[in-house]
């Protein structure tokens, strides 16, 4: 049975309404696998930082009574070095002076509460990323809409990816003043993570600095990711939000990053901008509105 023109253009257009929508919904498939993926990250996270917080809470009180302990050691032994003189075997004397000096007490007496300062700032250090994950996370707060501060995302989210960042690039906050706003805390530390993981791969070899700014334009707020890095192609700058898009190579990303921040942040009813000159760097802002629109207020 043979097709006339017409019926062949047709059955064309067909086809190729079917293979965008097939791959429309591939996309739309891969982006779900992805939000799940980055769902069960968070809740690992969050079950992590709870487990090292049980340990590291008894560990940091223990020393706080070993310093106790120690000081109370302290005041004895210097009640027995002040007793020394007054003794009169002078071979039990001699014998305490050597072992004063083999064991080096006056250094230890110094270098003890030094270890133990060192040691409670590195408990402290490990239960603020402990913290940091937790925050992160968010995971106890069951993706629901709260009021929360973007600036405590941000810094939470830059200690998560201080690994990623520290061997290329200084960061530096220029904070403004920003009201709470309406949100899912968990999915924005996303959007940020993407921005600044991405700011920092985009620094080439030379250390480089990434900027992080925000600032409050009424009912909205806005938050900027800087970079001098590469800097983005003007043919591939209207592709960046595009799923699977990546201009990174292969094995190094999977083109999702931006596309995902892009689809949390029209979620929110906000809008993600960026402007970048080649090889001089990318800038990119994300503006929210403070509350979300009246219609939604009840919805999860």
């Amino acid at each position: 049975m043979s097709h006339s023109e017409p019926e062949l253009v047709s059955l064309q257009r067909a086809n190729q309404e079917l293979r965008a929508l097939n791959e429309s919904l591939r996309s739309a498939q891969h982006q779900l696998l992805q939000a799940e993926r980055l769902a069960s990250i968070g809740q690992l996270a969050a079950g992590v930082a709870h487990e090292i917080n049980n340990p590291i809470g008894y560990v940091f009180s223990n020393f706080g009574t070993l310093e106790v302990y120690l000081q109370r050691l302290f005041e004895m032994l210097a009640a027995y070095e002040q007793a020394e003189p007054a003794l009169a075997d002078g071979a039990v004397a001699a014998r305490l002076a050597a072992i004063r000096e083999r064991v080096e007490l006056d250094y230890l007496k110094q270098d003890i509460p030094l270890l133990l300062g060192e040691s409670k700032e590195g408990l402290s250090r490990v239960r603020k990323i402990v913290q940091d994950l937790k925050d992160f996370s968010r995971v106890d707060t069951h993706q629901e809409w709260v009021s929360a501060s973007l600036h405590q995302g941000i810094d939470s989210t830059l200690n998560i990816a201080a690994n990623e960042i520290k061997y290329r690039a200084d960061v530096r906050r220029e904070y403004g003043d920003l009201p709470n706003v309406e949100c899912l805390p968990s999915e924005l530390n996303q959007v940020f993570l993407n921005l600044l993981v991405n700011a920092a791969h985009a620094i080439g070899p030379q250390r480089g600095l990434i900027v992080v700014r925000s600032g409050d334009a009424g009912d909205e707020v806005w938050v900027e990711v800087e970079d001098n890095g590469c800097g983005i192609a003007p043919e591939h700058r209207p592709r960046i939000f595009d799923p699977f898009f990546t201009t990174k190579p292969v094995g190094r990303g999977t083109g999702l990053g931006l596309s995902l921040a892009y689809g949390i942040v029209q979620k929110h009813h906000g809008r993600i901008e960026v402007r970048s000159e080649p090889g001089r760097g990318s800038c990119f802002r994300v503006t929210l509105p403070v509350r979300r629109p009246t219609g939604e207020a009840g919805a999860k």
